[in-house]
């Protein structure tokens, strides 16, 4: 909850209760006047939690909205990923959905499924979080008349592949990618026709730059890093960042270990290396956030889940396409409150308050504008 009153200690308040910490008068004005999207921001990692939930609503309590209220965030895109079997896919996604849907129908007063950027406002101006429906796999598509049918249901963003092949492409972490299929191309064409947001934060290499070839709208990176920084291949090359831009899209950074650096210590002036590289490579027009976390991160999960999370991510001879390390969040940005701490890194490092807007919101919501076309 908010301390009832600033406590100023050397031009610097005390914002929340339950916390020592303290943050600038102007990240705190910052995050509070503006539009605030984190673009990779699950609900809850916590799946005996999240299913809670969603199974039961009411069960969502008023001491769990002042987690979400307190984190400054107008809009978490909530993705998650799938499986690869197009069958299970299907219907994963339309419970996913369901689950959703009905969430916030019960909470109307405190959530708003987000549709347009008219929404973004509409959530900024009444206090509402905003949600914003993703999937991070498009194998749900069976045919490309399905994009318009999930649109319909509310869903705004898709992820062409998750980190496998898929019939539309290639994941980062398979060993050869060979782009877009045919069925890709045409899934990509209808997501354009529907207003649906193409979104290439795990395709491969190949399969990220044919989709801004193919692509008649901006396409979107809404939760990755850079390559040259960190040697990840979850990351974007130089080149994918520059066609990211020609295209019109926007890139969030991600608050997580691996993708921010490849070697210890990994902090958060690390990642502001990261908003660094894209602003000087394409401008900072481009830049957005896409944390990937929850609003507690992946080392507070429990133990058993976070071993089963790890265990998904091996390949079928065991190996750990991703190189974790002990820890997975980055220290400062793996709490609610981490827009905080980020606006303040971000002016340290002497972005001016209008660069800081658009990172924290206002760039994102410019590439959807053009693409959801409201």
């Amino acid at each position: 909850m908010l301390a009832a009153a600033p406590f100023f200690v050397r031009g610097r308040h005390r914002l929340f209760a339950q916390s020592p910490k303290e943050y600038s008068s102007k990240a705190i004005t910052l995050v509070r006047e503006s539009a605030v999207l984190d673009m990779l921001a699950p609900f809850h990692l916590n799946t005996v939690k999240f299913y809670q939930w969603m199974d039961n609503p009411a069960s969502f309590t008023a001491a769990d909205l002042e987690r979400y209220r307190s984190s400054g965030l107008t809009v978490m895109h909530i993705a998650t990923g799938v499986g690869t079997d197009q069958a299970d896919a299907y219907q994963q996604v339309l419970r996913w959905l369901a689950f959703y849907n009905g969430f916030i129908a019960q909470h109307g007063r405190d959530f708003q499924r987000i549709d347009s950027v008219a929404a973004i406002r509409d959530a900024k101006k009444t206090g509402r979080i905003g949600i914003l429906l993703g999937i991070q796999n498009s194998e749900h598509f069976r045919t490309a008349a399905d994009v318009q049918m999930f649109y319909n249901l509310g869903q705004r963003i898709s992820q062409l592949t998750y980190n496998s092949r898929n019939r539309i492409g290639n994941g980062s972490t398979e060993r050869r990618d060979e782009g877009l299929s045919n069925f890709g191309v045409g899934i990509v064409e209808r997501m354009n026709e529907a207003g649906m947001a193409v979104d290439v934060s795990h395709c491969g290499d190949r399969t990220t730059l044919d989709a801004f070839e193919v692509s008649k709208k901006p396409v979107l990176i809404t939760h990755s890093n850079c390559r040259a920084l960190s040697g990840h291949p979850r990351c974007k090359t130089d080149e994918a960042i520059r066609r990211m831009a020609k295209s019109g899209g926007v890139m969030g950074i991600t608050a997580v270990r691996m993708f921010v650096r490849g070697e210890e210590p990994t902090t958060v002036e690390h990642v502001v290396d990261h908003f660094d590289h894209v602003k000087k490579l394409v401008g900072v027009e481009h830049l957005g956030v896409g944390s990937d976390i929850d609003l507690d991160g992946y080392d507070a999960m429990p133990a058993d889940q976070r071993a089963r999370l790890r265990a998904f991510y091996r390949n079928r001879a065991g190996v750990d396409t991703y190189g974790f390390r002990e820890k997975d969040d980055v220290e400062g940005l793996n709490h609610p409150q981490r827009m905080f701490d980020l606006t303040d890194a971000l002016l340290r490092r002497g972005y001016t308050a209008d660069e800081v807007r658009g990172i924290l919101g206002e760039n994102f919501l410019r590439v959807l504008r053009v693409i959801w076309g409201r």
